[in-house]
């Protein structure tokens, strides 16, 4: 089985090139937000034709049973900052693309395979992961992103674009995301920041886990 795994940061693509040396395995950085992230998944549909793709990385969290570093694994995704209104199509809702599903939905395979995940030590939550080009580092933005979506577990900048690439290249996909700040409970991104500086190391354990049980 051939492997395709996303993450949009420097830093996500020097932990996670560390835990695979199989050729079957790609990892890629995107860049960050959606564009970057849309782009790098349809190259890497092309050019390694992979059977499954992942993305992985950190997110804001969201929810009383979220802490940081418990892993949200997507099983269903949206876009939190899309809107096409209701002038040519009212039964277009928030956070669909016209023409485009609701919510994408996670390869039921994937998502039963990572329901089997077993990490000593981690957290494991399945749910709805919300996708913008945001970074949401106040209290007052995670509010309103919640205000719409109350049952998103985590908020982040490229899985739904992500997930729209594969569900248009019919390549079965789903999101493995680190939560590094609950920003509810947060004050300026201090927390996200403390992930970087103390708590980041093998983070990514989870997503190592998850190649490895397909």
């Amino acid at each position: 089985m051939k492997i395709g795994i996303i993450v949009a940061m420097d830093k996500e693509l020097r932990q996670l090139q560390q835990l695979f040396s199989d050729g079957n395995v790609r990892v890629e950085k995107c860049g960050i937000a959606k564009v970057n992230a849309a782009l790098c998944a349809q190259r890497m549909i092309n050019d390694f034709r992979p059977d499954v793709i992942i993305s992985s990385g950190c997110a804001g969290g969201h929810g009383d049973d979220v802490n940081i570093q418990d892993v949200v694994v997507s099983k269903e995704l949206t876009y939190h900052d899309v809107y096409c209104g209701k002038a040519i199509d009212d039964t277009t809702v928030y956070g669909q693309v016209q023409g485009l599903p609701v919510r994408y939905q996670a390869d039921p395979y994937l998502l039963r395979k990572s329901g089997e995940l077993k990490v000593e030590g981690l957290e494991i939550h399945q749910g709805l992961i919300v996708t913008g080009d945001w970074f949401v580092d106040s209290k007052e933005k995670m509010r309103s992103i919640v205000e719409k979506f109350p049952d998103a577990k985590a908020v982040d900048m490229e899985s739904c674009a992500i997930a729209q690439t594969c569900y248009i290249n019919k390549v079965p996909f789903i999101s493995f995301r680190v939560i590094s700040d609950i920003p509810l409970r947060d004050t300026d991104a201090s927390q996200y920041h403390d992930f970087w500086n103390t708590i980041a190391d093998h983070s990514f354990q989870v997503t190592k886990t998850f190649v490895e049980s397909l």
